[in-house]
């Protein structure tokens, strides 16, 4: 039966995407924190290796998020994953990296999709007809896909970041404005990573 959180491909206007065509989910990672690139990921599914458990990244657990990223990885027809650097962050704004994130990830498919669903309200710019989703991560069985490899890829380049500069425990609040990340920001200063534009980081630098 399908999951009443999962909307229908045509309460989504999708009318015009005949039978078969392919159906890409885009969401994102990092918008919020002040070090790291903002990752974005996109995914076609296989509707015949369907893939159990589906969700918004947010809400599964992290043991669950890595199991389905590997699920993901395997069945999915196609999936690109890309990210804006910390430096087209600072030079561009967050908002704008994160759509040029998006972009990337699009044109990094293996397959020409023929709709694009982004998650949120904001499109970027694309060769193929796409639409924005509301919460599309909790609605859009793609979506969700991608939602999980973008949270999943970006949590590894934490963990990466932390092992590098391990003052800042990147390792637990993956750059997030925690108060233990601001802490250790006024006491340390900035890293090469973390973003400048953002004001926590202005102020101690």
């Amino acid at each position: 039966m399908r999951s009443k959180k999962f909307l229908r491909a045509e309460q989504l206007d999708l009318s015009f995407v005949a039978p078969g065509s392919l159906l890409a989910g885009v969401d994102e990672a990092g918008r919020g924190p002040l070090a790291g690139p903002v990752v974005a990921a996109a995914v076609i599914l296989d509707d015949l290796q369907p893939i159990e458990g589906l969700n918004d990244s947010k809400v599964l657990t992290p043991r669950r998020r890595e199991q389905l990223f590997d699920q993901i990885r395997a069945r999915a027809l196609c999936c690109s994953i890309a990210l804006a650097s910390v430096e087209e962050i600072d030079t561009l704004n967050i908002l704008q990296a994160t759509l040029l994130a998006m972009q990337r990830a699009v044109d990094g498919l293996r397959l020409r999709p023929h709709k694009v669903l982004v998650d949120g309200n904001r499109l970027p710019i694309l060769k193929v007809p796409a639409e924005a989703i509301v919460r599309g991560d909790s609605k859009v069985k793609a979506i969700s896909a991608a939602s999980i490899l973008a949270k999943v890829f970006r949590d590894r380049l934490c963990m990466e970041l932390h092992a590098l500069h391990p003052q800042y425990g990147f390792d637990g609040h993956k750059g997030y404005p925690t108060p233990a990340h601001l802490a250790a920001l006024r006491e340390h200063g900035a890293c090469p990573q973390h973003r400048r534009s953002f004001a926590p980081v202005r102020e101690v630098l």
